[in-house]
Parts: C-alpha cells; sequence; structure tokens
C-alpha cells in the first residue's frame, strides 16, 4: 500500500509540473472544452455496460427550488425517496432496487459523499446541492469502480457545474404551504484575465414541516476559483452549510394517528399536570423546545486536470471535509443507572443529553485516461482518512445539581483507511462506423479497508451483575478484489449490452455496535459479496426511446434490515446466507409532438432470502427455517410516468408514481408493513426571456395533487412477552396537497 500512495504523490506532483508550464491566451470557449473532457471515473459513458440514467439539467432545474435532491433522484427507474417531515425536505433518503441508502455510493467529483463510518448519505448536511450540480447519473446494481464503501443497490455520481466565462447570476425566492421557504443568491464572475473565473452561491431553506414541530433550518454555500491554462484547469471549491432539524425519527403508530392525527410524533414530548397541550385522550404534555439535530459539515476539493497531449490526461483530487454535530434530546423518565457518570443504580428521572461527535475525513483521488479512436483506457486510485470520535454529555437532571453531570457518559473512537486502486479498458473491438461497433468492456478494482473502533458506546447493557456501558473493540481489515467484464453492441438505433460484476461491502458501525440487542451470540457481523448480471437493450430514434433491463443480483451474507432501529434511527441488519434480487426494468421516452413529451419506467422485481432463519433473539419465529421469505423494504413493483408540455414560455410538467407493498421485517407479516402508495406532482411555470440569458421564471409546484393518504417510510418488530405476541409498527405519514411558489431571476 505504501507503494501505492508514493504513486499518487509522484504522480499529483508530475501533473503540477505540467501545469506550470507557459501558455498562451486562452479562448473563453476552452473552459467548456476542459470541463467536457474532465475525468469523471465514477461515471459510465454510453457504451459501458451498465444500467444507468443521466438526469437532465431540465429535471435538476426544474425540482432546485426547495425540495432536496432525494426527490428528483426518485423520478429515476428502480428508486424510491423517503422522508420524515412529510414534505421532501430535511431528513429525507433513497433506496434503489430496493436496497437502503447505506448501500448507495454516492460521490462528487468522485469523492465518496457517504459517511465512512454508518455509510449512509444525509442529504441535509450539504443543503441545497442540486443548485450547484451540472451533472447527474444513476447507477443500478454494482455499477462502475468506486470510492468510498461498495455500491451494492447502485450509485449516484455527481459532478459540479462548469464555471462560466460570462459575467452571470441568478436569485430565487420560493415560499409555500407548511412555512416551507427558500431564498438563494449566485453569482460568477466571467473569465478574469483571461485565465480565472470565480462563482458563488448562498441560499437558505427553511420549513415547518408537516409533521408537528418538524422544523427544518438549513443554510448552505458553495464557493469556487478557477484557474484555466491552455492544457490545465485547475478547481478549488468548497461547499456545505449548517442544518438543524427537529428530531421526528420515531415515527407515529396507526393507533396513533387514529387518536391524535397524522401530523402527531411523541419525540421530546413529556407528561405535566399543567402542560399547554392536551391530547385527544386529556393528558396534558409539553414539548421540549430544542429536541433537535445540529450539523456543520464543510467540504474542501481541490481538483486538477490535465490534457499531457491528444491522447492522454491526467486527473487529481485532493480533499477534506469537518463535520461537528450534536443530537439535543429530551428523555422522560429516563434510566439513571444507564447514565453512569450519575452513579444511580436505581430510580428514574426526566432529563436532556446531547449525543456529539466531530469528524474529519481527508484525502486523494488520482486517475489517468488515454483514449483513441478504438480504447478507451483509464486507471488510478484513492486513499482517504477518517476519523471521529463519539461522546456524550448531560446537561440537565430533573432534581440533581449541574455538579453532579460533569463527565461524559459514553466517550468512544473510530478511525478508518480506505485505499482503492482500480484499472479499466473501453474496448471498440469491431467498428463499422460510428454508430455501428462492439465494445468489451473490463473494470478490475482491489480494495483495501481498514476498521477500528474503541471505547464506551452509549448502549447500556443490562447483565446478571447490574449495568455497564457497551465495550466497543473491533479492529478489522478487508481486502476486497471487484472484478467487473461485459460488452457492449450498439446498431444504428439500436444497442444491446451484458455484464457481470462482483462487489463487496464492508458492514457499517451500527453492525458492529448494535449487533447485541438482538443477536443471540457475540459474533461479529460479516462483509457482503454481490455477484451482479444484468442484460440490457435500447432503441432510440429522434422521437422514441426505449429500453429493457434484465437484472440478477446474487448476495452472499447480504446484511438485511431487521426492521428495528438503533436510538438514531439507523437500521439493524443481521447476515443472511443466500439471497437475490432479480427484475426487469422497462424504460420508455416519447417525443409525440414539438410540445409535448411522455416518458415512463416501470420494475418489477423479487427480492428473496433463500431458506430464511430467523436470527432475531426476542422474535416469536426465533431460530425457525421459514423459507423462502420477501427482503424487507423491497416492493415487488414500482412505476413512474411523466408528461411534460410546453409551449414557448409555458412549461407543465406532471408526475405520477406508484410503489408497491413493503415488509419491514423479513417474516412476511401483514401487521409489519407499508401499503402500496401512488402520488402525484405537477409543476407549472412561465419564463420570460428577455435577451439571450436574461430570463425571469414564475413557477408553482403542487404536490401530491390528489391528497392520498400515504406513508414514504417506516419500521417494526415483533417480540414476546409473557407468552403474548406484539407486533410493533411505526410510519412517515406524507403531507396532503401543498403547494410551492417560485420565482427566479436570471442575469
Amino acid at each position: 500500500m505504501k507503494r501505492f500512495f508514493c504513486f499518487m504523490t509522484l504522480a499529483s506532483s508530475m501533473a503540477a509540473l505540467f501545469a506550470s508550464q507557459p501558455s498562451s491566451q486562452l479562448d473563453t470557449t476552452r473552459i467548456y472544452e476542459l470541463d467536457v473532457v474532465e475525468i469523471v471515473t465514477t461515471q459510465a459513458r454510453q457504451t459501458t455496460p451498465v444500467a444507468h440514467e443521466n438526469i437532465s439539467p431540465e429535471t435538476m432545474l426544474r425540482n432546485s427550488y426547495g425540495n432536496d435532491l432525494p426527490s428528483t433522484l426518485a423520478l429515476t427507474p428502480s428508486m424510491i425517496a423517503t422522508n420524515e417531515s412529510g414534505i421532501g425536505i430535511g431528513a429525507t433518503s433513497i433506496r434503489l432496487r430496493g436496497s437502503d441508502a447505506t448501500r448507495i455510493n454516492v460521490t462528487l467529483n468522485d469523492v465518496s459523499l457517504n459517511n465512512p463510518d454508518s455509510h449512509s448519505m444525509y442529504w441535509y448536511d450539504t443543503p441545497d446541492l442540486i443548485s450547484s450540480v451540472g451533472s447527474i447519473q444513476v447507477q443500478r446494481g454494482a455499477g462502475v469502480s468506486t470510492n468510498g464503501s461498495g455500491a451494492f443497490g447502485g450509485a449516484v455520481s455527481m459532478r459540479t457545474d462548469a464555471l462560466s466565462p460570462d459575467f452571470q447570476g441568478s436569485a430565487s425566492m420560493s415560499y409555500g404551504s407548511y412555512n416551507t421557504n427558500k431564498q438563494a443568491v449566485q453569482l460568477s464572475s466571467g473569465l478574469l484575465r483571461d485565465r480565472w473565473v470565480l462563482d458563488a452561491r448562498l441560499s437558505h431553506i427553511g420549513s415547518d414541516g408537516y409533521i408537528d414541530r418538524a422544523s427544518t433550518n438549513l443554510s448552505s454555500y458553495m464557493a469556487q476559483v478557477g484557474y484555466y491554462g491552455d492544457k490545465t484547469r485547475l478547481k478549488l471549491l468548497s461547499f456545505g452549510g449548517t442544518a438543524k432539524t427537529y428530531l421526528t425519527y420515531n415515527g407515529v403508530s396507526r393507533e396513533e394517528m387514529e387518536l391524535y392525527g397524522r401530523r402527531y410524533h411523541s419525540s421530546g414530548q413529556y407528561e405535566t399536570t399543567a402542560g399547554p397541550h392536551v391530547l385527544a385522550d386529556g393528558t396534558h404534555v409539553d414539548y421540549h423546545d430544542d429536541e433537535t439535530d445540529n450539523y456543520l459539515q464543510i467540504n474542501n476539493q481541490l481538483v486538477l486536470n490535465h490534457r499531457i497531449d491528444e491522447h492522454w490526461q491526467y486527473h487529481s483530487t485532493l480533499f477534506y471535509t469537518y463535520g461537528y454535530g450534536y443530537y439535543n434530546q429530551y428523555k422522560d423518565d429516563a434510566y439513571l443507572a444507564s447514565y453512569l457518570p450519575l452513579n444511580i443504580q436505581d430510580g428514574q428521572a426526566d432529563l436532556i443529553r446531547n449525543k456529539i461527535m466531530l469528524n474529519h475525513l481527508g484525502g486523494l483521488n488520482a486517475s489517468a485516461s488515454y483514449q483513441n479512436e478504438s480504447l478507451d483506457l483509464r486507471f488510478g486510485g484513492s486513499w482517504s482518512y477518517y476519523t471521529c470520535p463519539h461522546w456524550g454529555e448531560l446537561t440537565w437532571v430533573d432534581g440533581l445539581d449541574a455538579d453532579a453531570l460533569q463527565g461524559r457518559w459514553y466517550d468512544n473512537d473510530v478511525n478508518k483507511q480506505d485505499a482503492n486502486v482500480f484499472a479499466r479498458a473501453d474496448w471498440a473491438v469491431w467498428q463499422a462506423s460510428r454508430h455501428q461497433a462492439l465494445h468489451l468492456f473490463s473494470d478490475l478494482q482491489y480494495r483495501y479497508v481498514d476498521y477500528k473502533a474503541w471505547g464506551c458506546n452509549d448502549n447500556a447493557v443490562w447483565g446478571d451483575e447490574g449495568v455497564y456501558m457497551q465495550e466497543i473493540n473491533v479492529d478489522k481489515q478487508y481486502h476486497f478484489f471487484n472484478p467487473r467484464f461485459g460488452l457492449n453492441y450498439q446498431h444504428q438505433k439500436h444497442q444491446a449490452f451484458a455484464s457481470v460484476a462482483v462487489a463487496h461491502r464492508e458492514p457499517t458501525r451500527s453492525d458492529f455496535t448494535d449487533r447485541y440487542m438482538f443477536a443471540a451470540d457475540d459474533t461479529y457481523p460479516e462483509p457482503e459479496r454481490l455477484i451482479d448480471y444484468e442484460l440490457g437493450y435500447s432503441y432510440k430514434s429522434s422521437s422514441l426511446a426505449l429500453g429493457i433491463n434484465l437484472y440478477y443480483m446474487d448476495y452472499h451474507n447480504q446484511l438485511v434490515a431487521t426492521g428495528m432501529v438503533n436510538d438514531g434511527d439507523d437500521a439493524l441488519n443481521v447476515n443472511v446466507d443466500k439471497s437475490f434480487r432479480r427484475g426487469v426494468e422497462l424504460m420508455a421516452t416519447w417525443k409525440s409532438t414539438k410540445w409535448l413529451d411522455l416518458s415512463a419506467n416501470a420494475t418489477f422485481s423479487q427480492n428473496k432470502i433463500r431458506d430464511y432463519v430467523d436470527a432475531l433473539r426476542d422474535s416469536p419465529t426465533y431460530g425457525m427455517n421459514l423459507g423462502d421469505m420477501t427482503i424487507s423494504y423491497s416492493p415487488s413493483a414500482m412505476a413512474n410516468f411523466s408528461a411534460d408540455f410546453h409551449v414557448k414560455g409555458f412549461n407543465a410538467v406532471w408526475n405520477t408514481q406508484y410503489v408497491g407493498k413493503q415488509y419491514f421485517t423479513n417474516n412476511e407479516i401483514e401487521a409489519l408493513s407499508l401499503d402500496a402508495y401512488t402520488v402525484s406532482n405537477l409543476d407549472l411555470s412561465y419564463t420570460f426571456d428577455y435577451q439571450k440569458t436574461n430570463t425571469v421564471r414564475f413557477g408553482l409546484s403542487i404536490y401530491n395533487v390528489f391528497s392520498a393518504q400515504y406513508e414514504s417510510n417506516g419500521y417494526g418488530y415483533s417480540y414476546m412477552w409473557d407468552g403474548v405476541r406484539y407486533d410493533e409498527a411505526f410510519y412517515f405519514p406524507q403531507a396532503p396537497r401543498h403547494v410551492l411558489a417560485n420565482v427566479t431571476v436570471n442575469f
């Protein structure tokens, strides 16, 4: 590994020498040429035998006025977006082919945005990212070699927008239901001294949320400085912001919805005899007014792209991410024995606690490419180092003085190194013309992971000898080899591909630390392996595009969700020996007239665990072989339909999405399931075009047009108590019809 790091350092130094060569005056169109040829190693080309979808700039623009990026991603095949606040802002997430966010690799400029510890992408940590993205590609299945945790359901590869050689700017304001609002301003300097471009964006997004107290307050920025030489582009960018969201991850039961309404949730709630709020059953309650998740994240990237000659290019990115955040939580009648610094073995009391984390992630990506008429060769690697201490503090305990609260009630640390090298080739072994060729594809990646976690965790374990805090002592190293092979045949308007890919993935922090909550032994979780088989065909003409993709994803030791969650809403997972996902994805786009475009996609699938043995210690079916069972959170049917009507400056886009039934657990229990739902949205806009670049856009988005009552997500589990079976399920209801108006000025 040391040789690999030395090579990357040397390559970066050589590229810097190339960049220092004298150059002649730069034509402004050269900026676009350099941006277009930039190596994005995590994105698939047209001839790459990978099921993928590129989201159009128009779609990104139309969805950038308030909602989080997952709402846009959900327009692509096999994708679902979930949200806790009920309106698509704040705690949002995605699932692809039934795989949750921890199994979907997300990169920006080839830099992984997934948290190295939890593997999740927390979209509100990078608010309004969609406004700074120039391209988004969604890959389904194992995809191409990537950086960070493996793609076990798919990958989202993004690239920041190209800098403009002309002075330009924009200002945008949105306001809608539930006090949802957004303000954004962007300004670009244009080309300065024939070499430099400056660009900056500021934005704020706020909402009260549909769910009671589900407030969101997000502030974000992005600043870029670009230098353009004749053959070299150097770009320094920094983006991030602050997020403050009310904690709503506990959900609501069916019984609570019937009694208190769909907007009810209990986070931060406590009973009091003179409480200002009275529930439907007459209970007086009040709420902790700072029951919030608070987070600051700053992402920095130094991107170098150099064209060595007409065939060779070099690309490297030096990156560093800083993050600091904490939960502020009220706990009603908490067991004091769970907080060891208090040294109280018995009794309960109300208290307020903070759960805090401070993380640093730094590293380097480097790659080179060679291209001629028949061969596209890319190779390179990445190294990153992550450290993150976690600790907890008590700020108030009913009946105790502040002096008694000193000390941390848990304290642990994490170190993780993640490195990979890859080589990828796309070879046109036969080419009769530009639109008639046979390509062979290979992609070989070696990945090394060193993961260490130690200290005292926040889980209180109740044993025969009393209460103690869970000890963490994880020291794991993983060596993964991920080969991918395929072929792509194109004949005029027809294209077909076939591929097979192997991917591996290490367990998350929660897989290690929270396993004791349900496992009957003290074993560690196993890493996962995926063999992904894909077969696709597409037809494209000037007015019609059709596509079909067949997939079979064969898993060994897949970590599937049990339906339970930990104290931070992370899913609890269990290894299953053999499981698979197989299905067919259908896509169609028809430009029926010059003013109407129609598109649709649908996925029909089976997602099964073979001979599932229930390994949950307290489950009523513990130890039983239940046969082939449906994998949790995996609908067998999903579909999208879209109609885009446009005449001159007027645009109307209708979208309808259907998502089939989902089970929370792997036992196919009806009481622990999420009903199928259909939801429709309508986007209306009119753009006044005063000059070539000066426009004013007025827009109105109407979400859930028919006020469908549905829940986008939930969780649940079963247990036995005194010989009686209990099924507990909790849901995240979504808002009925609501609107968001917007005005945007571009100059």
